[in-house]
């Protein structure tokens, strides 16, 4: 699962499961619980980056969802049983399952090559990403002001990856298909949202997950040690955790209040970065996540306020 995303993978912008019974009687509360689930994102792409030396990328996803579907697992059993898994929109819950897995697959593999606060910050084009396949899926009409905003991310994106420049490296791209990815498992979220609780999306997605990647993973195995299925385990604790407190934090807060404090997850990403690898975000990277982060909350402003003339 993806953290931005990762991970995936954590305000408003990026479309995280709408939680079943919204309440916003305690903003500071939501707050709180955004900024502390970017710091389980932040913690579980870090290992996720750690583990990426010792073993290849999609045996890193596979120990991810092992343990995101154990945990689910155990709270389908503890919270009512097979029931909860009953869904009327099967083969969207498939395609939002693959897309998801698609969008970690891709982010874990570009961790490997790309600092952290860089991956996190291109991961920030998802919300843009929306909008764009809003049009061919959602048949939405999307207005100029949020086309232009649109434009001026995907520039600071072309900032951040500088393709061609010096600075430019392939793996770049795979944190914009894993932004993608993730932007159109949001789209079958939303087409969801009425019939399908957060947790019966979350455990199909687990499930069918981690499925597809045991069917592959005889191919890819690489040898592993005690410690590192425990990172594995930590890494599928941590995103699934700050996944449910994004869930939790959207019961306090409107998304318009709490989208700009996801992107708290760029600080701790630089800091981790530095602590473990010595690396910091250049300077480009810094401007192009200030521009991507921008039109990513003008956007949700434009979304709020659309939502406000249709309801």
């Amino acid at each position: 699962m993806p953290n931005s995303p990762s991970s995936e993978q954590t305000a408003a912008p990026t479309g995280q499961l709408p939680p079943p019974v919204p309440r916003r009687d305690a903003p500071l509360r939501g707050i709180a619980l955004v900024l502390l689930a970017s710091i389980f994102f932040t913690s579980g792409d870090t290992i996720s980056k750690l583990l990426t030396l010792e073993i290849p990328p999609l045996q890193v996803t596979w120990l991810r969802y092992g343990t995101f579907t154990a945990i689910m697992l155990a709270i389908v059993w503890r919270t009512g049983g097979v029931k909860q898994l009953r869904t009327q929109r099967p083969k969207l819950q498939l395609l939002r399952a693959v897309g998801v897995l698609f969008s970690s697959i891709f982010f874990v593999t570009a961790l490997r090559e790309l600092p952290i606060a860089d991956a996190t910050a291109t991961s920030f084009v998802a919300p843009l990403f929306v909008t764009a396949l809003s049009i061919p899926i959602l048949r939405e009409t999307i207005g100029w002001r949020r086309w232009t905003a649109t434009l001026i991310g995907f520039i600071g994106v072309l900032i951040v990856v500088r393709p061609g420049g010096a600075g430019f490296h392939i793996a770049s791209l795979l944190a914009v298909a894993s932004a993608l990815c993730w932007a159109f498992a949001m789209i079958m979220t939303r087409m969801m949202s009425r019939t399908e609780s957060p947790l019966t999306t979350l455990t199909y997605s687990a499930i069918i997950g981690f499925v597809l990647m045991t069917l592959v993973i005889p191919f890819l195995w690489g040898p592993v040690t005690p410690w590192i299925v425990l990172l594995g385990m930590i890494i599928g604790v941590t995103s699934t955790v700050g996944h449910w407190l994004i869930v939790l934090a959207y019961r306090h807060g409107d998304a318009s209040l709490l989208a700009p404090f996801s992107y708290i997850q760029l600080l701790w990403a630089s800091l981790f970065g530095y602590a473990l690898f010595s690396v910091l975000p250049d300077y480009w990277t810094l401007v192009g996540a200030v521009i991507i982060a921008g039109s990513g909350l003008y956007t949700a402003h434009r979304e709020r306020v659309r939502a406000k003339r249709l309801g």
